[in-house]
């Protein structure tokens, strides 16, 4: 089976393809230079090309605070790109995996998000992700939207690697006012092979850690994990203000799909290289 994923190298991109080759797919990875999603033209030619079995788009603008300043590159990207991999999907007959986010939603519930919850995005990025979803849906017949939140992995810059380079400060502050779930790549990766292998019913799915936590919890759980003395301080969103609005609940019903998120953490801990 041909699976060829945008993105190939950012953090997702890199445990995903070569996972995908352990699991036996032929995979076609690629990255800007093979593939410039914004290029309509480039995106026909070679999903035409290759006729893939499936197209995991993990490429995306995903600077949250930069979005506010360049909402029409977010848009072009998350937006307009995704809506010509979707025509090209639907034209060769791909199946398509579209890698969304936590941010269509606004953190105003207090139960966790279902997959059919109104969306209202808060930021730009999580607007342009939104008009990404929207994409799919209107232009590919069959399709996988994964929503996925708090993501980090050892091939990019993330929030536990953040928190590990702080870790001798005299003080590090974290806002202890928002929720989520943190996501290691390794086990998104896990859960789109699983859609590929077990070939659910299309639509909306919640791919996140289990469990939630705030990004202070997240920060101490990290710091006993790893054996780390660390003065860390709770913070509110107010006391460490950003560009780009959050939304304060981010909290996904994924189903059972992903373990636990203390429990990934524990590995992607323990297969760290310093």
């Amino acid at each position: 089976m041909k699976v060829l994923v945008t993105g190939a190298t950012g953090m997702l991109g890199s445990d995903l393809c070569p996972m995908l080759e352990d699991a036996g797919f032929d995979v076609i990875e690629t990255t800007i230079e093979e593939l410039d999603i914004t290029d309509e033209q480039n995106v026909k030619d070679l999903l035409n090309d290759v006729k893939p079995d499936y197209v995991i788009h993990c490429a995306a603008y995903t600077n949250v605070d930069k979005a506010e300043e360049e909402p029409d590159k977010a848009e072009l990207v998350n937006g307009v790109a995704t809506k010509y991999i979707a025509t090209a999907c639907k034209e060769n007959e791909s199946v398509l995996i579209y890698i969304s986010t936590d941010y269509v939603f606004d953190g105003t519930k207090n139960t966790p998000y279902e997959p059919e919850d109104q969306t209202n995005p808060v930021n730009s990025y999580g607007l342009s992700k939104l008009h990404g979803e929207q994409a799919v849906e209107e232009n590919c017949d069959r399709y996988y939207i994964l929503r996925t939140s708090w993501l980090y992995g050892h091939h990019g810059k993330n929030f536990v690697e953040t928190m590990i380079s702080l870790a001798d400060k005299p003080e590090v502050m974290v806002v202890n006012d928002q929720i989520g779930c943190p996501t290691w790549t390794v086990d998104l990766a896990d859960a789109i092979i699983s859609f590929i292998d077990e070939d659910p019913e299309y639509g909306i799915y919640h791919a996140c850690g289990g469990g939630s936590t705030t990004w202070y919890d997240f920060a101490k759980e990290i710091y006993n994990q790893a054996g780390l003395n660390v003065n860390l301080k709770p913070c509110t969103t107010e006391e460490f203000p950003r560009q780009a609005k959050r939304p304060k609940y981010s909290i996904m019903d994924n189903d059972g799909l992903l373990r636990d998120w203390k429990l990934a953490l524990k590995e992607y801990l323990e297969l760290r290289v310093d």
